[in-house]
């Protein structure tokens, strides 16, 4: 006999509290008949409303769609996934890699957001108040090892421990349980001395050190040898029948799926099937679940693979045990429609897989659905009816859905192009609420805060403790390169082969054989060229001719030479008789032989500091000179020649040098610079090694983290500004004429800035040299246009426009002016240089996070 009734569409289909009247068509008591419903309840028969208790849903994916990218790029991973894990079971999700696995597991733990698509965990969505997930109420062990190899067993635990809210002695006594069950080595041991399945061992034991309502698995049996594979399952299987915990595991073990109380198929970021092993072998009638995936592959390959337009293949409703032999497939479903359309709403008990049409799925009736069933008994034959069911299901929970080979293209278009969009982001329990936060939350949640913050920090400690080499040598490497600057930068030239020809005494130029008597008409040179070597800034090469001078000049050996003329000493008491007769003002008579008293100079130009230093040390020289002749002849009391002088300075010193303007920016440079490397390094190396992810899902936050690093680095750092400074003052006489307090404290808001600088690094690259490429990009424009290396003030108006506010430039002029002028923090040009540290410092940390939420999603 043919059977007729309504088909209600599988997203709304729920008998919950919906049956109110059953009759049969020929007025006989209906026959029992065991069936599944597809919300997971099991009925003993039509004429029985006794069901078992409804098991909960731990997790329910409804509609995951997830893709990375933009445009074009972008690279579909999730497509309209959809998968119910029971509570107190175990789910294994199979397939190869690639196919979205991960990417699954991060939305349902809380550090990946869905693109559309609903994610619950026991009711609640991830991430929310008093969810738990992140937090202690999941247990994850990434695919990566992801433990600190400077940390020992017993450590290990301890830091995750700690962040799960465990006490020490929890922490102990269930690390005594698991290393003699996971057969650990010694508690002391360092993680990165274990083997590869040692290691893999103690990732485990991390995981289910704190006991948690959901475990995550990704991978966790490569590298495990058979013997105490079979003790995990053993233990999960132990944990899951007391009821304490649901297991979720990824794995490319087709054998090992087999012990789970249910498992999905995924492949392409779908989900081919999801059922208990036994059910799946027997719908596709196969003896190994290998060849159940592989029948799956092909039908999702073939050419009326998941594009066409043929019905949707649903395998099984819902979990159940390994060994129910009860057919509790759905019926086989036609047609679309209503009774007015032929009664093609028709559905038939068959123990055939279920079809459903791709239409029929599509569409929902306007009105009350009635529901049919008819069923064939070798006795007699029954209808029975059941009662109307509203047409708005908006207040029903969701389903745990049958399975489903979800409608894309094929798959090899899959993951970029689905021949269906994705359907715009819904939220399902809309009329659910979200459970109150109490306000003793608050105070737990701040305890709780606390011991991660204490975790987090002790780990820091450690790690710096457990390579101290390096971090010594991160200590002192500010102080060095001071010493470094300080050596090389800033200083006066010395020994600077120059380059003699005095006409005056011919041959005899430094006079050692010619006679010479003070204040005496001739060889006044003699006396010159004695006094010019008088600070050691210029060592004399005498040449007996101006063209052997030049040509030495040019081969490089000299840096140029000093001509003296013939008539150098008679030129010379001229210009004094000169000054003598009219009172020190000169005239124009005698022009010829005054003329006669000034000495040329031909230099390489090349380098300006070094020409500036020998016209420096020969004005000197000169100054010396005329003082010593016009003592020697006793005109210093009747004549001064006029000469410029400098009264004394404002600010700074009468021989300040370039050492003393560059000091300043340097100190701050290196601070900023090694803030830097040093928290970009940090994340980088934490989240490649798969340790940041872990430490997010167990419920530290990004801030949580940030703020750890913060507070180690602040203790690095302070000690390097010390010893900088230190090394500066008493090592190299830099002087600090303001508050060393403030110049402190603008050094470490430098090196704040710094820090939130690498944490945008960290952000943006994904790889260490990235990093560091990025580093040095942006270190060279900014130590060149800040005004550290030279003055701000000879750039283009324009660049100095745009250097204006960089984020050194204020800083470095309000340290110099710390230094050299004692100015306090009222005067502008010093809170300038603190407001822009910390304005950068603010933009670089929302820059920062917010790239770090948009990886998120």
């Amino acid at each position: 006999m043919k059977t007729t009734g309504a088909i209600v569409p599988q997203a709304h289909l729920d008998f919950k509290n919906k049956l109110t009247t059953i009759t049969t068509s020929n007025g006989l008591p209906p026959t029992p008949i065991p069936r599944f419903f597809p919300d997971g309840n099991k009925m003993s028969g039509i004429g029985n409303l006794e069901r078992r208790p409804r098991e909960k849903d731990a997790i329910a994916v409804r509609n995951a769609w997830k893709k990375f990218g933009k445009g074009e790029k972008a690279t579909q991973i999730l497509s309209d996934l959809t998968m119910t894990v029971k509570e107190g079971t175990i789910y294994t999700l199979l397939g190869s890699s690639g196919c979205g696995k991960t990417t699954l597991l991060s939305c349902i733990v809380g550090i990946t957001q869905l693109d559309n698509g609903d994610c619950r965990i026991f009711g609640t969505k991830p991430s929310t108040p008093g969810c738990g997930i992140p937090g202690p109420k999941v247990g994850y062990m990434p695919q990566e090892i992801a433990i600190y190899g400077e940390f020992t067993i017993r450590e290990s635990m301890l830091y995750f421990g700690r962040i799960n809210g465990m006490t020490s002695e929890q922490i102990e006594e269930r690390m005594a349980f698991l290393i003699k069950f996971l057969h650990l080595p010694p508690s002391h041991r360092f993680v990165r001395s274990l083997s590869g399945g040692q290691a893999r061992r103690v990732s485990f034991a991390i995981s289910i050190l704190h006991q948690p309502k959901l475990l995550i698995l990704d991978e966790p049996t490569v590298g495990v040898d058979p013997i105490l594979r079979k003790s995990i399952w053993s233990h999960l299987k132990e944990l899951v029948e007391t009821g304490r915990t649901t297991v979720v595991i990824t794995t490319h073990y087709i054998d090992e799926a087999s012990e789970a109380n249910r498992i999905g198929l995924m492949r392409n970021g779908r989900l081919l099937a999801e059922d208990s092993p036994s059910r799946l072998l027997n719908d596709f009638e196969c003896v190994k679940l290998e060849d159940v995936f592989f029948k799956l592959c092909q039908r999702d390959t073939s050419p009326g693979g998941p594009g066409r337009e043929e019905p949707i293949i649903i395998i099984g409703s819902d979990i159940s045990s390994d060994d129910d032999t009860t057919d509790t497939s759905l019926g086989t479903v036609s047609g679309s429609g209503s009774e007015d359309s032929n009664n093609n709403n028709n559905i038939v008990l068959s123990s055939k897989p279920s079809v459903i049409s791709k239409e029929l799925l599509s569409s929902t009736s306007e009105s009350a659905i009635p529901i049919t069933f008819t069923t064939t008994n070798p006795v007699h034959e029954q209808e029975t009816t059941m009662s109307p069911m509203p047409k708005n299901f908006d207040h029903l929970p969701p389903l745990s859905p049958a399975f489903m080979i979800n409608t894309t293209s094929s798959s090899k278009s899959s993951r970029n192009s689905p021949t269906f969009s994705p359907p715009p982001e819904t939220t399902h329990h809309s009329n659910s609420k979200q459970p109150n936060y109490p306000s003793w939350r608050i105070f737990e949640d701040f305890s709780g805060y606390c011991n991660r913050m204490r975790a987090l920090l002790l780990k820091n400690f450690l790690c710096m403790w457990r390579n101290i080499g390096f971090v010594l040598f991160i200590f002192c490497l500010p102080a060095l390169q001071a010493v470094l600057f300080c050596l090389a930068i800033g200083g006066d030239p010395t020994n600077l082969p120059v380059g003699i020809v005095n006409l005056e005494v011919g041959e005899d130029a430094l006079c050692v054989s010619t006679p010479h008597l003070p204040c005496s008409l001739g060889n006044m040179s003699c006396d010159f060229v004695k006094l010019l070597p008088h600070d050691g800034t210029l060592s004399i090469n005498v040449f007996g001719s101006e063209d052997e001078a030049e040509v030495e000049a040019r081969k490089g050996n000299v840096w140029g030479y000093i001509v003296i003329p013939k008539n150098f000493s008679e030129g010379l008491l001229e210009k004094g008789t000169t000054l003598m007769e009219t009172g020190g003002v000169g005239t124009g008579g005698g022009a010829s032989l005054v003329g006669g008293a000034n000495i040329k100079m031909h230099l390489d130009m090349t380098s300006q500091q070094i020409d500036f230093a020998i016209q420096k040390a020969v004005f000197k020289t000169f100054e010396r000179f005329s003082e010593k002749i016009m003592s020697d002849c006793g005109l210093n009391e009747t004549v001064d020649a006029p000469k410029s002088r400098y009264l004394e300075p404002i600010y700074g010193t009468a021989n300040s040098n370039f050492r003393e303007f560059m000091a300043p920016g340097i100190i701050l440079s290196i601070i900023f610079f090694m803030s830097v490397a040093l928290t970009g390094s940090a994340f980088i190396t934490e989240r490649k090694e798969g340790m940041l992810k872990r430490t997010l899902v167990s419920g530290v936050t990004t801030g949580e983290i940030i703020t750890a690093h913060m507070l180690t680095q602040y203790v690095t750092m302070a000690g390097q500004t010390l010893l900088v400074l230190v090394v500066m003052i008493w090592a190299f006489n830099v002087t600090i004429e303001g508050s060393t307090c403030l110049a402190v404290l603008l050094t470490l808001a430098q090196g704040t800035c710094g820090m939130a600088y690498g944490f945008l690094i960290s952000c943006v690259c994904t790889e260490e040299r990235n990093a560091i490429q990025m580093a040095l990009g942006s270190f060279y424009p900014n130590l060149l246009l800040s005004g550290v290396v030279w003055p701000f003030e000879s750039m283009p108006l324009l660049v100095r426009q745009m250097a204006a506010y960089l984020p050194q430039t204020m800083a470095c002029e309000a340290m110099r002016s710390i230094f050299s002028r004692g100015w306090a923090f009222t005067h502008p040009k010093v809170w300038s240089g603190f407001a822009v540290s910390i304005g950068w410092s603010v933009v670089f940390w929302i820059l920062a996070l917010i790239l770090a939420k948009s990886k998120k999603k």
